[in-house]
């Protein structure tokens, strides 16, 4: 048993070490330096909460080189920002999908220049779709690691030193989650080429609705709840696709909606600007109607608008 232990202790050490490589430390706030990940060469993934400005902030390395940044993009509604590096720093860590509840990962932290902290524990849950703010986390993850003043924007690693996810303590109550690296690295990439995230807007009021047994079998699914649509705003992308007041909104792109929070992930990203498919019931029968998705511009008013927080007006 005890060199059972033993290995188990020198692969978490030797995973530290790896992902340490790839883990800085972010100076770009006025208190405490916060963690961030090597997306590429010349590209850091950090928790945006962490960046409370936009000039004179740098990054050190494992090596204690200090170096230069801008901010490349950020999104408030995932709390993730990708800082430019002024010449390449660190190698790209590798990240993995493959998360489990039960599994022992570590949180690491390049919190202070003294080096690279990190904190053991296992992903108690794996939750999502989560409202935020300014957008919806498609998952999350909850561990039962501890962290530390410093560690947002840090990875969470696997035994093999592979990141599973992004630590931020961002959406406040005193919690810290883990972004699951996919959705992470989904949003880095985007972030680097585009320097925010687009938030589409349908312009449409709701309410959630049950689909009983006649619509299921009109849809020729199993689905128990969906949106029913009870306003539209002028000019909208709805009532330009035309989309009607009574309709119940059921899929968009063939992802089902069962409710706000599936409404908002679906009008995200790379849907803004292109057609879509808005599968409706409408009268009992399933019809499928395209709809080009516009950017959401106000982002306070829109999203009251798709999350139907004034469902009662018409």
């Amino acid at each position: 048993m005890s060199n059972q232990l033993l290995d188990l202790s020198n692969a978490f050490a030797a995973a530290v070490e790896k992902v340490g490589a790839s883990t800085v430390l972010v100076n770009a706030r006025h208190r405490l330096p916060a963690s961030g990940i090597a997306f590429a060469s010349n590209l850091v993934l950090t928790a945006n909460h962490v960046v409370e400005r936009d000039e004179d902030i740098s990054v050190i390395l494992n090596d204690g080189s200090e170096i230069k940044a801008t901010v490349a993009g950020r999104d408030p509604g995932s709390d993730l920002a990708v800082l430019k590096l002024e010449e390449a720093g660190p190698s790209p860590a590798e990240i993995t999908e493959d998360a489990k509840i039960g599994q022992l990962v570590l949180a690491i932290g390049r919190p202070t220049s003294g080096g690279i902290e990190a904190s053991l524990g296992t992903i108690s849950a794996i939750s999502g779709p989560a409202r935020t703010q300014r957008g919806v986390l498609e998952s999350y993850y909850r561990t039962d690691t501890t962290p530390y003043p410093g560690f947002s924007g840090g990875p969470l690693i696997d035994a093999e030193g592979r990141v599973v996810g992004i630590n931020t303590s961002g959406f406040g109550r005193g919690i810290s989650i883990t972004i699951p690296a996919g959705i992470a690295w989904k949003v880095a990439d985007e972030l680097a080429r585009n320097g925010s995230i687009k938030h589409g807007y349908l312009g449409i009021r709701s309410q959630p609705v049950e689909i009983n047994s006649a619509g299921q079998k009109a849809l020729k699914r199993e689905q128990v709840t969906a949106l029913l649509i009870v306003g539209l705003e002028d000019d909208s992308p709805a009532e330009t696709g035309g989309l009607l007041v009574g309709d119940t909104l059921v899929a968009i792109n063939e992802q089902p909606v069962l409710d706000h929070d599936d409404l908002f992930a679906n009008l995200s990203g790379d849907v803004v600007g292109k057609p879509a498919r808005v599968e409706v019931l409408r009268a009992g029968q399933q019809q499928t109607v395209v709809v080009t998705i516009q950017e959401r511009k106000a982002d306070a008013e829109q999203e009251n608008h798709e999350h139907g927080r004034h469902h009662g007006r018409r």
